[in-house]
């Protein structure tokens, strides 16, 4: 992992704007979101800095008078670093660069730079490269203005082409070859998935930092990196947790939502979505301690809702129940919000009123009924044994009849085998 501690924090201004569609109290909020996000990347956040407007300024974002203010806090207090609340524009960037002089950088620029630094495996690096170059596309005329001069006239007409097209060229095939890249990375999750359809797929979801990853370790003994950081996990990681002494599930902890997650972000994870996608039930964590929390439920629905995973079967998980100082929250939120259970991951406190409301969902799809076998078909037998729960086994002479209970994904091939152990 990298040690963020260890690198030369900078100093750096957040700003953002209070408009007729953002009050005051949220987009203070959103602020404290991006000082995290900051530290995450590796800088301290010395002033949080919002101005009152109708709407974004289009030169500058902000104000021309709050860029003069912030030009003055950069020199006084030896900024090298000014984020913003929002995406900017190039025009806006290349602006306020001019009037500032230090690194303007947005709130999705932000976020690609943390999710490039965690990026661990292939397939999270090559997602994050995808969605770096797709952001830095359309703001090659800010990054190479001083290469992009073209001269006219007689004799330079023809064949050629400017540094900037170049780029643009070049980049270009570069994101065409990493989407390739990730076709095939989806091609073999399919593959996987395909192998492991005798379980039953849970997907943890959830707004980044809520406890995800802890939950997973402390259900399944994983060893999944956790830090008390955004974005501490981007890989999916998927587990065998054992719900009861006849049933097992798949458990994958995927990377957490946030406010405005950049598009390009949420397009080039496709291949790591698809595991929402094509979960059985979605587990929904929730940080109950937050103040915050119900925000951030939405913003997680409507993410799942872009992915078109919304009408899947979901169980809130509400966690840090721990760290709750009001108790009342807990009725509240449960009225609103269910099927749902109350945890703490972290000190293990009511994992099993969670193992057990994720059985009776598992169950609520179950079919039971009676069939008989040649008592012969040993293979046949122990692969039931495998996607089925036999509650009664009777063998009379060469034949054994079981009363089987299986849930609704596994029903078909039950109905399979059985067919095949009757028709030899």
């Amino acid at each position: 992992m990298i040690d963020l501690e260890n690198e030369k924090r900078e100093r750096a201004i957040a700003v953002g704007l209070v408009t007729r569609n953002v009050h005051r109290r949220q987009a203070e909020e959103y602020l404290d979101e991006l000082a995290l996000l900051a530290d995450t990347a590796g800088a301290d956040v010395l002033h949080k800095v919002l101005q009152e407007r109708d709407g974004v300024e289009p030169a500058y974002y902000i104000g021309k008078g709050k860029v003069a203010e912030l030009a003055m806090l950069v020199e006084d207090d030896n900024i090298s670093l000014v984020i913003f609340d929002d995406d900017l524009s190039p025009v806006q960037i290349r602006n306020l660069e001019r009037e500032i002089k230090v690194k303007i950088v947005d709130r999705s620029g932000l976020i690609l730079d943390i999710f490039a630094k965690r990026a661990r495996t292939n397939e999270s690096r090559t997602q994050v490269e995808l969605a770096q170059l797709q952001y830095l596309l359309p703001r090659l005329t800010r990054q190479w203005t001083h290469l992009s001069k073209q001269f006219g006239g007689i004799g330079t007409k023809g064949p050629g082409e400017t540094q900037i097209e170049t780029d643009r060229r070049i980049i270009r095939q570069r994101i065409s070859h990493l989407k390739e890249k990730l076709e095939k990375i989806s091609s073999q999750r399919k593959t996987q998935r395909q192998g492991r359809k005798e379980f039953t797929s849970l997907a943890l979801v959830g707004y980044t930092n809520v406890g995800k990853s802890t939950l997973l370790n402390a259900i399944s003994s994983a060893d999944v990196f956790v830090e008390n950081r955004l974005f501490a996990t981007l890989d999916a990681t998927t587990r065998i947790v054992a719900l009861a002494p006849s049933v097992d599930a798949l458990m994958t902890d995927t990377v957490g939502f946030i406010r405005k997650l950049p598009h390009h972000l949420v397009a080039s994870f496709k291949s790591t979505l698809e595991e929402i996608v094509e979960a059985d039930i979605l587990l929904h964590v929730v940080d109950t301690s937050h103040p915050t929390a119900e925000e951030q439920i939405a913003v997680v629905n409507q993410t799942l809702t872009d992915l078109g995973a919304a009408q899947k079967p979901m169980l809130y998980v509400f966690n840090k129940v721990d760290m709750l100082e009001d108790r009342s929250i807990m009725q509240d939120l449960q009225a609103k919000y269910q099927p749902s259970v109350f945890i703490s991951a972290q000190r293990g406190i009511n994992l099993s009123g969670f193992k057990e409301i994720l059985l009776t969902m598992i169950n609520s799809a179950a079919t039971e009924f009676t069939t008989t076998l040649p008592a012969s078909e040993y293979k046949i037998l122990s692969q039931l044994h495998e996607i089925a729960e036999i509650s009664e086994k009777v063998y009379d002479d060469d034949v054994v009849s079981m009363k089987l209970r299986v849930i609704g994904k596994n029903l078909a091939r039950v109905e399979q085998l059985i067919e095949d152990a009757n028709k030899k």
